[in-house]
């Protein structure tokens, strides 16, 4: 486990310290407006094999396909409990994607919410999608694609592998209504980067200012950067073609430490620092064994044969060794000397939090 998160950290280094590139605004940023929209819905899955809703504890499942019935035609008595094993109810998801126009497919999610223990092998009915303010945008209907198996037996026992209660529809949701963007009327065109820096917004407004003029872009924020934009709306597309495709380098990334306490993976920048300070790392181990002796009285002595519990303590101390970090020392030469001492992923979690405590962690440390 160390010399593999010896290696992954190794290979942050290499890519840390490569050059760097000029990358694409359409990498790194992307149009106010231009955006997807999520989409929500409520339906019913069917021809599930036995492994749907339990209508005792999904009452839900049961009222939703009667009111269905009810508007195919088919009235179910009041005094009926339908027994529904193969019929299950579902959240379905989607996210319409910006310039959907009707008729376009997408893909949707769809995931249980009673207790149905799979829904592999269903068929998801005619449900509509709609937006935050309630109105239908799509339809969703489709065989349904699900990546992972549950099998139970009768003594409660259980094996699933991966999540058999949620599943996928590609192409099962039609679009029925466009969402309007503000694209189209806006007089200015922003980009929005990703990731907030103000470096990455300079260098970005320089580099629109020297392809289109002094004074076509300005740096709102960190974020946002402001251009000048044809108003033909041919000519606009073709613009924004062009910024999309102009190179810039980025800022460099501010120096951090993200660890997964849970696993053990450490992920190190190449910006990360240490200021001087001296580390030791070493474990006290405690070993108590308990045994019984007997004591036996001769034959003509008149005692009585007596057991009496013995109790052995050991401690032991790994002798490891104290090492230096000098002052400005870089990834590499943090991850060269912990790797001598022999520290284990757990033991360079503990020594990166003593670092970051005594101040000398030049980083942010961020544990996840």
């Amino acid at each position: 486990m160390s010399r593999l998160l010896v290696s992954l950290i190794a290979l942050t280094v290499l890519l840390a310290a490569a050059p760097l590139r000029a990358e694409r605004v359409k990498d790194l940023a992307s149009f106010a407006g231009v955006r997807g929209n999520p989409l929500v819905g409520y339906g019913l899955v069917v021809g599930l094999d036995g492994s749907g809703d339990q209508t005792s504890q999904a009452p839900f499942t049961v009222q939703s396909l009667r009111n269905m019935l009810g508007e195919l035609g088919v009235t179910v008595p009041s005094n009926v409990n339908p027994q529904l094993k193969n019929v299950a109810a579902v959240a379905i998801h989607a996210e319409m994607p910006p310039f959907a126009k009707p008729g376009q497919m997408i893909d949707v999610t769809v995931s249980s919410i009673g207790n149905a223990g799979s829904l592999r092998g269903g068929t998801l009915l005619m449900t509509p999608l709609k937006g935050a303010d309630g109105q239908i945008y799509a339809i969703a209907q489709g065989n349904l694609v699900v990546g992972g198996f549950g099998i139970s037996g009768n003594d409660g026992s259980r094996v699933s592998v991966n999540v058999p209660s949620a599943g996928r529809i590609p192409n099962g949701g039609q679009i029925e209504r466009a969402i309007p963007t503000q694209l189209v009327t806006s007089n200015m065109l922003e980009l929005n980067l990703h990731q907030a820096d103000f470096t990455t917004a300079a260098r970005l407004e320089n580099a629109l200012n020297l392809a289109f003029g002094e004074g076509a872009a300005k740096a709102v924020d960190a974020v946002t950067v402001a251009v000048e934009a044809p108003t033909d709306a041919s000519a606009r597309i073709a613009f924004m073609a062009r910024v999309e495709n102009l190179d810039i380098n980025p800022g460099e990334a501010k120096a951090k430490v993200i660890v997964n306490s849970r696993t053990g993976t450490i992920v190190m920048g190449g910006l990360v620092k240490v200021l001087p300070a001296a580390v030791t790392h070493g474990s006290l181990t405690v070993s108590i064994t308990e045994t019984i002796a007997v004591s036996q009285p001769n034959p003509l002595a008149g005692g009585q044969t007596v057991a009496t519990p013995q109790s052995n303590v050991q401690a032991s101390e790994e002798q490891n060794r104290m090492f230096l970090f000098e002052g400005g020392v870089s990834l590499e030469e943090i991850v060269r000397s912990v790797n001598e001492v022999g520290a284990a992923p757990g033991d360079l979690i503990a020594i990166l939090e003593a670092l970051k405590r005594s101040g000398a962690l030049r980083a942010e440390l961020e544990i996840i």
